[in-house]
């Protein structure tokens, strides 16, 4: 009768919860470490060894993030980056939110911060691989801008196909053939083709069509 009680008591907590309840440590030391691997060892289908976590938390502490609710860890994000094929490339190891937290943009800021690093670090793109069935995660990183890149059959123990997924950031000289091309068009007195407005979109959609490329 307790158990019960309390689990209900947790569940109108969760639900009357606001976003401004959420607080966002980055990786602050050792005694965050088993908070991590409880929340991946209970949410994730795949199983890691401590040596796994202490790889990326202890080279890459500033890419990894833990969010809390009233004290309690309720989500984390664990990242890398490195070169990879002459590519200076971020990757998302883990991303896990607690079921009753799902759904109120925890992941999505858990993940911003870590790609806002990379990006500061010098990232040229972030990777990572994600269950064809999940598709939640697929939805989220799909409004991050990720693109399917790759299917990798059987990839995970259980057995379950993955999507690589890639999202690009605009490479140094990219923006600045872009930056030229509007200074010309000023100093010759035309106009934009494309509204100020819809550039950014327009960006994407290039940026996406040079990924499906590779």
């Amino acid at each position: 009768m307790e158990t019960k009680m309390n689990e209900e008591e947790r569940e109108t907590t969760v639900e009357e919860l606001e976003g401004s309840e959420i607080e966002y440590l980055s990786y602050g030391g050792e005694h965050h470490l088993p908070l991590i691997m409880r929340l991946v060892d209970e949410e994730l289908s795949e199983p890691y060894s401590i040596f796994t976590y202490r790889y990326f938390v202890y080279l890459w502490p500033q890419l990894s993030f833990l969010a809390f609710h009233r004290g309690k860890c309720v989500g984390t994000v664990v990242c890398k980056m490195g070169e990879h094929r002459n590519t200076f490339r971020g990757y998302i190891a883990m991303l896990v939110v607690l079921k009753p937290y799902r759904g109120r943009g925890i992941a999505t800021e858990l993940v911003t911060r870590s790609i806002k690093v990379m990006m500061e670090s010098g990232c040229e793109e972030v990777t990572l691989e994600a269950e064809v069935t999940n598709k939640g995660a697929l939805a989220l990183y799909g409004r991050l801008g990720f693109i399917r890149a790759k299917r990798l059959f059987r990839y995970y123990l259980n057995g379950v196909d993955a999507f690589r997924l890639k999202l690009l950031f605009p490479r140094p000289e990219f923006q600045s053939s872009l930056h030229m091309m509007a200074d010309r068009n000023e100093n010759h007195g035309q106009k934009d083709i494309i509204p100020p407005e819809e550039r950014e979109e327009h960006l994407e959609h290039v940026i996406e069509h040079c990924a499906m490329q590779l």
